[in-house]
């Protein structure tokens, strides 16, 4: 069903209204009224006749009028009896403000979906519960109850009131802009992120979606909505629950699978979504990018009256990934004639008391800088604004003359400028005018840049958007017929996992070169099997019951004597019996000895947020010491394959160190597809690990594979 009723609600019913100042069914209609609610508003309270001088309602069904919406004030237990109600009034949308739902725990949880299944039988959209509530400051819709809320083009999604509170107090004491939207998603028991961003995407009254995110309940359909919504319009995240501490905290706050998993970075930048790291850079971003072209050539000129933040300024914005590029020859030609022999006019360009006398100078070098064609937008640091303060009065015309050129510069060339002043504080003209022209203007020099960087990766997104992954299975659609019969083997045989050989055998069904070896049954099978092999061979315990075969002395190596490899077979046997005497003993595996080569890890596992993820990195018994591992949610593209090995810290070993060859990374690649593509192509697979993958000069050969199976028989990651 359409948001649209819920949002954009015409009508409300305020359950629990009351007439003791404190209560939120007192706030809710005195904000209401104060704010000029374009809508009706219907009190509900049986124990009153009239409140704030409107009718009182001893129950929703005894409305006369339509009612959109209703918000529900009363405590938890009273929920469902109302929904009930509300039923039958043909209410399109509840708004629950009460606690004591999933995020208390089990019986929590198990109450909150008693309330959503009564909700949909009776088509009721519902926002929160323990949501602090929502507002559609186009219509003066104010069910939060905080006064005077700034209106803009930036719609506000949080888990979080003081999150909210935060950022629209910031709005309106630091900015002329504000927000179109606040919405405090709560547990999000019924209405999803992604279907709020589907209605602010299609909001004309909306630019710029902001979030503050703590734990999401369909993270992979919020991908797939983000990764379409982006296209159109920019989403900025806080995502918080980093640490072990903050993924308790966010779980008791939300009752969602909190936490930033390992992949949770990757996957919303795949999906074009700016994350941001520090609160305080979060309305800025957001501001910069609903008002301010992106960047859309990653490189920017920098501007300064002083070198010391033209230094600062250079050092943040490389660490964010951002090219601050040598000005043209013509540019740097344009900029001497206007300012002193002393000022530098390579980039950033350091006026050097070029302005001291004339701040209208920055827009003469904002209009040069500019038009050079190979600078994208424009980052201004240090006093404007305040030359009227620090040096004479009289400069206030100059500073206003100049920021009336500069806001009409960034219509005309569309490129972005965002200022850092030291002046913001006092709040000149000069910079309201700024402000006027949506230029972002901020006192923190780090938040102007972390400004620039947002607009720069948006920029980059927007940039190579088709080689982007759309975080979509075409399930089951390269299965093959082989590869279903393992898995049906297995099954029939009561096993959780594939047998090495087994997982070998899938992986080489869909095109990677392995050897599967030979399983024996005897020392003299084992004998037979390297003689045919024809080379130093591995030995290895197969057993369904038996996973990690090092720890339990199921694994020799380097074998080629045939009474060698009779002992062999019978010490791995015995110590298989001796590690799990219930262990069910398949055989053992004799495969031929891996050369020596780099170690690495291919590996998948389900998120609890995001489904099926791959992760990639150095392997062998260092991958637990090292952890140099990189993520990426399923399926993934080539591209995204290569940006995987790219990005890992020991890429230099790939390359080549110290005298040894580059490793095939073409081969890596190809792997990880293969991987990417088994995932997709068989829903029995919970986990998948391939350790060690020894890689060469040329090809690569993987020596361990393990694939554990889910219990859910024959059903996707998605149905559980």
């Amino acid at each position: 069903m359409s948001l649209n009723p819920v949002l954009n609600a015409q009508s409300i019913a305020v359950i629990g209204a009351s007439k003791v100042e404190t209560k939120r069914g007192f706030q809710a209609i005195k904000v209401l009224l104060d704010e000029k609610f374009e809508g009706t508003i219907y009190p509900v309270n049986p124990k009153e006749d009239r409140i704030l001088g409107l009718k009182c309602y001893k129950r929703v069904s005894d409305i006369e009028g339509p009612v959109d919406l209703a918000l529900i004030t009363t405590p938890g237990p009273t929920v469902p009896s109302v929904l009930e109600d509300c039923g039958k009034k043909g209410v399109a949308g509840a708004v629950i403000i009460a606690g004591g739902f999933g995020e208390v725990g089990k019986e929590g949880r198990e109450f909150e979906d008693q309330v959503v299944a009564l909700a949909r039988k009776n088509s009721i959209r519902l926002v929160g519960p323990n949501t602090s509530g929502m507002m559609n400051l186009k219509s003066r819709l104010n069910l939060v109850g905080l006064r005077k809320a700034p209106q803009g083009n930036i719609a506000l999604l949080t888990q979080s009131g003081n999150m909210a509170l935060t950022l629209i107090t910031e709005a309106g004491i630091k900015s002329q802009q504000g927000f179109s939207y606040y919405v405090g998603v709560g547990n999000e028991a019924d209405i999803k992120f992604h279907e709020y961003l589907k209605f602010f995407q299609e909001d004309s009254d909306t630019r710029a979606i902001l979030m503050y995110v703590e734990g999401m309940r369909d993270a992979r359909r919020f991908l797939q909505q983000a990764y379409q919504t982006t296209r159109v319009k920019p989403i900025i995240m806080l995502k918080s629950g980093k640490s072990a501490t903050g993924k308790l905290s966010a779980g008791s706050h939300t009752g969602a699978l909190a936490g930033m998993s390992e992949v949770s970075l990757s996957a919303f930048r795949r999906a074009g979504i700016v994350v941001i790291e520090n609160s305080d850079e979060l309305f800025p971003a957001a501001e910069a990018l609903a008002n301010l072209p992106y960047i859309r050539n990653n490189s920017i000129a920098i501007l300064a009256d002083g070198g010391g933040h033209a230094t600062i300024a250079a050092d943040n914005l490389t660490n964010l990934g951002v090219n601050i590029p040598e000005l043209s020859e013509k540019t740097k030609a344009r900029l001497r004639k206007i300012l002193p022999a002393a000022a530098s006019v390579r980039n950033p360009v350091d006026v050097a008391g070029g302005t001291d006398d004339n701040p209208a100078v920055f827009a003469d070098c904002a209009n040069i800088l500019l038009h050079d064609s190979n600078i994208g937008g424009l980052l201004i640091v240090g006093l404007f604004g305040g030359y009227s303060i620090r040096f004479a009065e009289s400069l206030a015309f100059s500073e206003e003359d100049a920021a009336h050129r500069m806001g009409k510069l960034v219509s005309e060339t569309g490129k972005p400028i965002v200022l850092h002043s030291l002046y913001n504080f006092a709040r000149p003209h000069s910079l309201d005018l700024l402000r006027y022209y949506k230029i972002s203007v901020n006192d923190s020099l780090e938040i102007s840049c972390k400004c620039i960087g947002a607009l720069a990766e948006y920029g980059t997104y927007i940039h190579s958007y088709r080689a982007k992954g759309k975080f979509e299975f075409s399930m089951g659609k390269k299965a093959k017929i082989r590869g279903r019969a393992i898995f049906r083997k297995a099954k029939a045989d009561g096993r959780g996992v594939l047998l090495e050989n087994e997982a070998k055998e899938l992986i080489g069904l869909h095109g990677i070169q392995v050897d599967p070896g030979h399983l024996v049954s005897s020392a003299e099978e084992a004998v037979k099997a390297a003689e045919k092999i024809g080379s130093d061979v591995a030995m290895k315990i197969v057993s369904p019951d038996i996973l990690h075969k090092s720890d339990a002395g199921c694994v020799k190596l380097g074998l080629s004597d045939p009474g060698d490899i009779r002992n062999a077979f019978n010490e791995i046997v015995a110590n298989a019996g001796k590690y799990n005497t219930s262990a069910l003993i398949k055989g053992v595996l004799v495969s031929p000895m891996a050369a020596r080569g780099l170690e690495v890890i291919v590996g998948t596992k389900i998120d609890d947020q995001f489904g099926p993820v791959i992760m990639f990195g150095i392997g062998g018994i260092m991958v637990e010491v090292l952890k140099d591992v990189s993520f990426r949610v399923l399926p993934i593209s080539g591209r995204s394959a290569r940006m995987m090995i790219e990005e890992i810290r020991s890429v230099a070993f790939l390359n080549g160190f110290r005298g040894s060859p580059p490793v095939d990374k073409v081969a890596i690649r190809r792997l990880l597809l293969a991987v990417s593509e088994i995932i997709g192509s068989y829903p029995d697979i919970q986990e998948m690990d391939l350790n060690p993958v020894i890689v060469y000069e040329n090809g690569l050969s993987i020596v361990d594979a393990r694939i554990i199976l889910r219990r859910e028989a024959d059903l996707p990651w998605w149905s559980k």
